[in-house]
C-alpha cells in the first residue's frame, strides 16, 4: 500500500513530503490519533464529543458554504438554561466534553454573554471538556469565555480578503486576524481551523492563512476541506484534488514543526477521500477525524501506532479519554 501511495505523489513533491515527513517523526513520534467526534458514528458507535447550538438552527451571517445546514444536526441549546440541563445530562451519559457552536450574527459573533454563567455552572458541576466554535470575537469576550472555563477556541483562518467578504460575509479579513490576535492574547487555547477549497473549490488565500497562524503559538491546526452541501451556493463545487490537501499540510508542517495537524472530519467521503488520507499522513498530520480502514492499515504498515479517541480532533489525546470507548478499527 505504501509504494502505491507513494507513486501518487508528484516528483515536484517529493521533497516536500519528505522534509514534512521527517519533521513529524522528529517532532511527534510515532503515534497517530485517530478521532470520533460526537455527532459521527463509526459502524455501531458515536464520539463522545457532541455539538450543541446556542443558536438552535438560526443564522443571520448565512457563509456561502454553509448556510446554516451545519447547524441542523447539532443539538439545540438556545437558552442558558437548556445549556446547563443538557450539558449535565451529557455529562452524566458518560461523554468526554462538548462543543459549543452556534449560528453568528450579522458581524460573525455568537451570543457568548447570555451563557458565561452557564458556562461557569457547567464546569464546576461536570468534568467536561469544553470547546467553543468562538466567531469573530474582540479581547473581552475571550477573557471572559477563559474565565468561564473554556478550554479551548476553534476559530476559521481565512488568508484573503475576497474570501473573508464574498464567503464568510465579513468586512474584511483585518476582523478575522483581530480576533486571532485576541484569542491568544487572552490565554485561550487556540486551534485554528483553514478549510481548504473555500472559494468554490480552488485554493486560493489557505497559504496566507497558514502565514497568519504561525506566527502565534496554536494548540493544534486543522485542515478540513470543503464537502459541497446540497442547498448551497456551493452544491456543484469542483471536489479539490486530494494532492492539493496533502500540499497544504506538508507547508504547514514545514511552518509549524511542533503542531499537532489533523486532517478534519468536514471532508468528501469516497475513493478520492481515502487517497486525501493517506496523502495527509504521508505530508505530516498527526491526528485524523474519521477514518477509513484502509487507513488504519497504512498507518500500521508505515511503523505508526494507531491511537484512537471520542472526541473532536483539535482535544488533546487523554487516556482517560480514550480509555472510555473501544472504537473498532
Amino acid at each position: 500500500m505504501v509504494k502505491d501511495i507513494d507513486s501518487r505523489i508528484p516528483e515536484r513533491d517529493r521533497e516536500l513530503f519528505g522534509r514534512a515527513w521527517k519533521l513529524t517523526r522528529e517532532n511527534h513520534g510515532d503515534c497517530f490519533t485517530f478521532y470520533l467526534p460526537g455527532m459521527i458514528r463509526y459502524g455501531d458507535v458515536r464520539g463522545l464529543y457532541p455539538a450543541l447550538s446556542l443558536t438552535g438552527n438560526r443564522c443571520q451571517l448565512l457563509c456561502e458554504h454553509c448556510k446554516g445546514l451545519l447547524l441542523e444536526p447539532m443539538i439545540p441549546a438556545p437558552t442558558p438554561d437548556a445549556l446547563i440541563t443538557k450539558c449535565l445530562k451529557l455529562a452524566r451519559s458518560g461523554n468526554s466534553g462538548v462543543l459549543l457552536s452556534g449560528g453568528s450574527d450579522l458581524e460573525g459573533r455568537l451570543p457568548w454573554r447570555r451563557f458565561y454563567r452557564a458556562i461557569s455552572r457547567i464546569k464546576s458541576e461536570t468534568n467536561l471538556f469544553i470547546s467553543v466554535h468562538c466567531g469573530f470575537l474582540d479581547f473581552s469576550t475571550a477573557s471572559a469565555l477563559k474565565e468561564a472555563g473554556v478550554d479551548q477556541a476553534l476559530i476559521d483562518i481565512m488568508g484573503d480578503e475576497k474570501t473573508a467578504q464574498e464567503i464568510y460575509h465579513l468586512e474584511g479579513l483585518g476582523r478575522v486576524i483581530r480576533s486571532l490576535e485576541d484569542l491568544f492574547r487572552s490565554g485561550l487555547e487556540v486551534v485554528p481551523h483553514i478549510v481548504a477549497g473555500l472559494m468554490y473549490g480552488r485554493v486560493q488565500g489557505e497559504y496566507e492563512a497558514l502565514r497568519i497562524i504561525s506566527r502565534f503559538q496554536p494548540s493544534a491546526l486543522v485542515i478540513v476541506v470543503l464537502n459541497p452541501l446540497k442547498g448551497t451556493p456551493m452544491a456543484t463545487a469542483p471536489p479539490l484534488p486530494p494532492i492539493e490537501v496533502a500540499r497544504l499540510i506538508a507547508r504547514a508542517r514545514v511552518m509549524m514543526p511542533n503542531t499537532p495537524i489533523s486532517l478534519g472530519c468536514e471532508r468528501p467521503r469516497n475513493k478520492e477521500g481515502e487517497l486525501m488520507e493517506a496523502l495527509a499522513i504521508h505530508s505530516g498530520a498527526t491526528r485524523m477525524a474519521v477514518w477509513s480502514p484502509k487507513t488504519v492499515d497504512l498507518v500500521s504498515e508505515l511503523g505508526l501506532k494507531p491511537l484512537y479517541q471520542p472526541t473532536c480532533c483539535s482535544v488533546p489525546y487523554r487516556e482517560d479519554f480514550s480509555n472510555k470507548l473501544g472504537i473498532p478499527t
